[in-house]
């Protein structure tokens, strides 16, 4: 079938979900029509809707995808193929299963590895030195459908979770899904089974599930804040309340052995000792507040050598 010949629709939202839409418009694709979320009060319009209306392409929008109003819009759409650009909504079998192709869906992880919603975060966090991202077709199991079409990519030693998803598996994805939209296309798209032995799943990465323990080797403590940074944070506490650690570096060696105890205090930044080494955090986010750069909190809090984090 050439380009052009299928008619596809898109579920999705945010940045990614945009350039998708642009890059399947761009390849000739005829897209029929956009899903995206709701607008809401006093925000721009999502990404993909504005990409979607610049290309004249007619823009649903539902609250939930499950909704017998949303299976209806879609089924009256006539599509060949599905294509999910960054969904986090649950999408009923009715509308992965109405496509005469079916549905294709992008996932940053190499699946089954990292299954889950927060799957670029748990990698870095995990200490892998690479991931990547899979095009699978979805089931009715989370990330469990068959594997479309891989890419790997190294995860830098001191890369965060911005720079991993921003630099590599973003731009990497749009290529990527475009590309296996040409696959079905043209039938030369597999449906790969995933390894059930070396499946993997972790929930959403939230603030809580990334609390620093000092006692531990630095190397996890600075994995834990790369994988957190931008989102959610790396948590600890300082002076009975949650504060939030961002833009880290380690240090092999520091004069405390205390873990938790600030060892250093410069306008760049604070150091705390962990059970073998140091880090030295340059950005925080203080509770009720947005972030900060450390030396503004620094003088804040009059932070000096020998305060105490998570005590």
């Amino acid at each position: 079938m050439m380009a052009g010949g299928m008619r596809i629709v898109v579920i999705g939202q945010e940045a990614f979900g945009g350039k998708v839409v642009e890059a399947l418009v761009e390849q000739g694709e005829t897209v029929v029509g956009v899903f995206a979320p709701p607008d809401r009060e006093g925000r721009p319009p999502d990404p993909i809707k504005a990409a979607a209306e610049q290309q004249d392409i007619p823009v649903l929008q539902f609250r939930r995808m499950r909704n017998q109003e949303a299976v209806d819009a879609f089924k009256a759409l006539n599509a060949d193929l599905c294509v999910m650009a960054f969904v986090t909504d649950i999408i009923p079998d009715a509308i992965l299963e109405a496509p005469s192709k079916g549905t294709i869906q992008y996932h940053p992880s190499l699946l089954p590895k990292h299954r889950g919603p927060s799957s670029i975060n748990w990698p870095i966090i995990q200490g892998e030195t690479e991931t990547g991202l899979t095009i699978f077709w979805p089931d009715k199991g989370l990330d469990t459908g068959p594997v479309l079409l891989q890419r790997t990519v190294e995860v830098g030693p001191d890369e965060t979770l911005g720079s991993v998803y921003f630099d590599k598996l973003f731009p990497m994805g749009v290529e990527a899904l475009a590309e296996a939209v040409r696959m079905v296309a043209d039938g030369t798209a597999p449906k790969l089974v995933q390894d059930e032995s070396q499946a993997t799943y972790e929930g959403w990465c939230r603030t809580g599930d990334v609390t620093i323990d000092w006692r531990d080797p630095v190397e996890k403590i600075y994995n834990q804040v790369r994988g957190c940074d931008p989102s959610p944070g790396a948590a600890t506490t300082f002076g009975g309340e949650t504060i939030l650690l961002f833009r880290a570096s380690k240090l092999p060696v520091v004069a405390s052995k205390v873990p938790g105890e600030v060892t250093e205090v410069s306008d760049d930044g604070f150091t705390v000792a962990s059970a073998d080494g140091g880090l030295l955090v340059g950005r925080v986010q203080p509770p009720g507040s947005g972030k900060v750069m450390a030396g503004e909190w620094i003088k804040s809090v009059g932070l000096t050598p020998g305060a105490r984090f998570g005590a």
